[in-house]
């Protein structure tokens, strides 16, 4: 599915602004007729999590109504016209003009309808239903009930009583759009890349609407290069393989990019186009190392998350631009989109910016229990099926996550995460793929995975305040893990709360200096350990959480920086460290 852009051939419009919006805790929005239009409304934002935009329903997750008016723009007619959105948290359901167009379940990745003929010529009304209910049945899963042995720790006394520590934010979080296309259209490209030599290799693939047999062009431009291949469509697709001697490889210290413009012809007229940012780079596992374009390369970075006061998990982009320039400035090269996959302008960043990123799916706090399996299962899998349909083309995404920190210890756990490593093996056999677990050892799904991803908190979830005995259990785990596996080993997430401003000598638990010291007393250990591929720190930055116990302010405080992106101690600590390198 390709991100609305505008051009000679295709034209979009963003729908975000101030929508009308009710809250609907009775549900009686269906009974009252509220999709063909709101009679009781107050404004909001979109995209914007709902949670803190009012002033009284910031814990509610129920359901709640959308509605905006949009007129159809000036020459739009006989075009095919789609509507798109980026993400809505959790279940959506859309009517255009009291027409009921689908609905379509799970945040973070992007789903579309086609309205050509549904459009009126003038005003037009749409209406969403989003429904942001926890339950244990959806992805992530939430209001779990059962045995505690059952889970590594509880969430059962947190309100709202989500299955994962971060915020259940609901809403509309990413753009909405209306574009248009000829009836004869690109509907999907895919790029591959490879390298020989000083020789890089591009394999470019194009689907198709409308004319089966039309003509493609695919231009391959940039870095004094100048290249094309025309092919004919067979079955609405067409491929060519496009050769760059001497190319400008795509790394971190040199994220080269080069511009593919996918023309589409119907009798000798382009009818369509499309163009998007190629980095000609490979990403391969050698024994115990991780290779980019044939190196060695070692991440430094964080886990984030989409969380900023107000706008909650919507899209914002000046705080995207914002956290690149944190990581950039505390000299890291890498991320982890945890626990969901991130907004595509934040991918297309990476990709300018020279980030590398391990693309994960929305499966956090999966647990196994037969009640709901199935449907929980199918969820995983579509949802990897879409990040990767979204999300193949960034030279940056250089892993693939199939989820993080689920609860696997029952035996068939391995057969649903080895069915989901052949999935993602199979639609994109050029990236690693991992799994992030809590198991150590105990993880079965570190036996076919390619890289071994391990989230470790010795010294503050165990061992809580002792340092050497912390140290002493991580490297003791990352050997016996080498021993079994002999495979690229990633620390994950490691860290420790730190209340901003509370200072301790000696360093106590939630004093920054007990944060920092805990960050760079585990990164010393992982560097003595040559089949160690990267460390990720968790968290760039504080962010919201459910209330509990646990939880002051109902934030998590494992944030180098605060959730309004100030530095703390282990924030100049880490630069300090990783400028070294």
């Amino acid at each position: 599915m390709l991100y609305p852009q505008s051009n000679a051939h295709r034209q979009s419009i963003d729908l975000s602004g101030l929508w009308d919006f009710v809250f609907d805790p009775g549900n009686q929005g269906y009974n009252l007729g509220w999709e063909k239009g709101l009679s009781e409304k107050h404004p909001i934002a979109v995209p914007a999590s709902w949670n803190d935009q009012f002033e009284d329903r910031r814990d509610y997750l129920g359901p709640a109504w959308y509605q905006t008016v949009f007129v159809l723009p000036w020459g739009w007619e006989n075009h095919r016209i789609w509507l798109r959105f980026g993400s809505v948290n959790y279940l959506a359901e859309v009517w255009l003009n009291g027409s009921w167009l689908g609905q379509h379940e799970g945040g973070h990745l992007p789903f579309e309808f086609d309205i050509t003929n549904l459009i009126q010529s003038q005003w037009n009304c749409l209406v969403v239903r989003v429904d942001g209910t926890l339950a244990p049945n959806r992805i992530p899963p939430g209001n779990i009930t059962g045995s505690p042995e059952d889970f590594f720790e509880s969430h059962a006394g947190n309100f709202p009583q989500a299955q994962f520590d971060f915020f259940p934010y609901c809403g509309i979080h990413r753009p909405v759009w209306i574009y248009a296309t000829a009836s004869t259209a690109i509907r999907d490209i895919t790029v591959t890349t490879g390298i020989e030599g000083e020789t890089g290799h591009v394999h470019v693939r194009a689907e198709t609407v409308g004319t089966p047999n039309a003509q493609i062009c695919f231009r391959l431009s940039g870095h004094g290069e100048n290249l094309s291949a025309r092919t004919i469509c067979e079955n609405h697709a067409a491929e060519a393989q496009i050769l760059v001697p001497g190319a400008a490889f795509w790394a971190p210290n040199s994220p080269n990019l080069y511009t593919l413009q996918v023309e589409l012809s119907e009798n000798g007229e382009i009818v369509d186009a499309y163009s998007l940012q190629v980095g000609i780079r490979t990403i391969k596992i050698e024994g115990t190392r991780l290779l980019l374009n044939g190196q060695p390369i070692y991440l430094t970075g964080f886990g984030r998350h989409e969380d900023f006061p107000i706008i909650g998990r919507g899209y914002l982009p000046a705080l995207i631009v914002k956290d690149y320039a944190l990581m950039r400035w505390i000299g890291s090269n890498s991320f982890r989109t945890t626990h969901y996959p991130y907004s595509e302008p934040m991918l297309d960043l990476a990709d300018r910016l020279g980030f590398m990123v391990i693309a994960e799916t929305p499966a956090v706090g999966l647990f196994f229990h037969e009640d709901g399996l199935a449907r929980r299962t199918t969820l995983c899998q579509q949802y990897l099926r879409d990040m990767i349909a979204r999300d193949k083309n960034h030279p940056s995404v250089i892993m693939w996550s199939l989820a993080n920190e689920p609860h696997s210890k029952p035996p068939h756990a391995r057969s649903i995460f080895h069915d989901l490593y052949t999935t993602a093996k199979t639609l994109d056999p050029t990236r690693p793929v991992t799994l992030v677990s809590f198991l150590g050892t105990a993880e079965e799904s570190f036996g076919f995975c390619d890289v071994l991803s391990l989230n470790r908190y010795f010294g503050w979830y165990s061992q809580s305040g002792d340092m050497e005995s912390a140290l002493k259990l991580l490297s003791e785990e990352l050997d016996v893990l080498h021993q079994l596996y002999s495979k690229p080993l990633l620390l994950t997430e490691f860290g420790a709360d730190a209340i901003a401003g509370h200072h301790a000598q000696p360093p106590e638990m939630f004093s920054e200096e007990y944060q920092a010291e805990m960050v760079l007393s585990y990164i010393a250990i992982l560097r003595q350990k040559s089949f160690v591929v990267g460390e990720h720190v968790w968290n760039l930055c504080d962010f919201k959480t459910s209330q509990g116990v646990t939880r002051a302010s109902a934030l998590n405080h494992k944030g180098v920086f605060t959730r309004d992106r100030r530095p703390k101690l282990a924030a100049h600590r880490l630069r300090e460290r990783w400028k070294q390198r």
